[in-house]
């Protein structure tokens, strides 16, 4: 029972914690409201208490070391528990925190936020745009959609989205060719790459004017729109672009990858319902943006 077992002092491990999240004992203080040097003292007795490190002391931070980043995983997760039962006591809202590429986060997430909030009045949906692979419980993630290929960690649940891909170009840069544009003719324009496209299926062993690479998918769109070459992207993306008349379609064949979106979230949190509630208005948004969306065969 709880009554017999004794658990190390809470501002212990608010401090840990804190150190853990940021690997930093400067930037923990800075959070917490103490000094470093409080911080420090309060971790050393920690470990002192347990009876093994918990970081790695260097010159510019700290690393946690193994055992220290097994113990941080439970630690930040109580914290994050505690925090959520204070917020349902008081009637606040569930906060879900997505991690997204800032590509994803710009074409289907972002624009349609207030329509979640309206949707979704007890939900505080949080959008984090990186194109780092987020960690779970040190970054306080609930769910990502990651641009990536299987296998997977074991300790994930995954759900494929959607890989395919078209070529697309400004109406005005294509205006004296006939569409759909020949591999000869494809090899005319510049090509705008931003890591996923692959060009020399449609080159048909045509050498390319030129190649740019731009390292955001969002970034190639936009490029593409003004006129400054092909771009290859997901349909998803291109929806608005392709409503408006501001890019179109110039390849007819759909360019196949083995990279592809999927929605990723911890296995043992897939049932939350806040979190299967968000999964399920992510997967709702792309058949709205493309109607006829569908899950390719995975």
């Amino acid at each position: 029972m709880l009554a017999n077992r004794t658990l190390p002092p809470l501002n212990a491990l608010r401090a840990f914690e804190a150190a853990g999240r940021r690997l930093s004992f400067k930037a923990a203080a800075d959070e917490l409201g103490v000094t470093q040097g409080a911080v420090a003292q309060q971790v050393r007795a920690l470990e002192d208490r347990l009876g093994f490190a918990l970081f790695l002391r260097q010159r510019r931070g700290v690393l946690l070391t193994d055992r220290g980043h097994a113990y941080f995983a439970e630690v930040h997760r109580a914290f994050v528990q505690l925090i959520e039962a204070t917020d349902v006591a008081l009637s606040r809202k569930r906060v879900v925190t997505v991690s997204v590429t800032p590509t994803f986060a710009s074409k289907c997430l972002i624009p349609n936020l207030p329509r979640f909030a309206t949707e979704h009045p007890d939900i505080e949906l949080r959008v984090m745009a990186t194109d780092a692979i987020s960690d779970f419980d040190r970054d306080g993630v609930d769910l990502a959609v990651r641009l990536t290929r299987p296998p997977f960690p074991l300790g994930l649940a995954t759900e494929f989205l959607f890989s395919d891909m078209i070529v697309v170009a400004s109406p005005d840069l294509v205006t004296n060719f006939s569409l759909p544009l020949a591999a000869e003719d494809i090899a005319r324009f510049s090509l705008l790459n931003d890591g996923q496209a692959n060009w020399a299926p449609l080159l048909g062993g045509h050498a390319a004017r030129a190649e740019l690479h731009i390292n955001q998918a969002a970034l190639a769109i936009d490029a593409a729109a003004s006129g400054q070459g092909l771009a290859m992207a997901n349909p998803i993306f291109l929806a608005d672009a392709l409503k408006t008349g501001r890019l179109v379609q110039v390849v007819n064949d759909v360019v196949k990858t083995d990279l592809g979106y999927y929605l990723v979230v911890p296995k043992r949190t897939r049932d939350d319902q806040a979190i299967v509630t968000v999964s399920r208005w992510i997967r709702h948004q792309l058949r709205l943006e493309v109607p006829g969306f569908r899950k390719a065969d995975a």
